[in-house]
């Protein structure tokens, strides 16, 4: 299977989630930890991506985050190819910064 930059997927989650509640917190903080525990980085504020190295990997990421929905709130999830995520303009003030290099994957044939 070849990997390339259209077949690579980024899967970014977008989420709200109450905090105003003990409970709440509880279940945003255990959701949050889920993400990172399943590889992906805060790319901004309630907005966490994850490289896959193709389409059929991020379905098995998207899952994962399915099962471990919090009761309340709202998350959303869109895949982009890894060519789509790299002409994101990203900006710092007035500076402008390049996005995120995917990470290298170990790959064994």
């Amino acid at each position: 299977m070849l990997v390339n930059g259209y077949r690579c997927m980024w899967v970014v989650a977008m989420f709200d989630l109450p905090t105003k509640t003990k409970p709440a917190r509880r279940a945003y903080t255990s959701f949050v930890k889920h993400l990172r525990r399943d590889g992906f980085t805060r790319l901004q504020y309630s907005v966490y991506g994850r490289h896959s190295a193709s389409k059929e990997n991020a379905e098995v990421h998207i899952k994962r985050i399915e099962r471990n929905l919090p009761p309340d709130g709202e998350v959303r999830i869109i895949t982009v190819t890894d060519k789509q995520f790299e002409r994101m303009a990203i900006f710092w003030g007035n500076s402008r910064k390049p996005p995120e290099k995917p990470l290298c994957q170990l790959q064994l044939f």
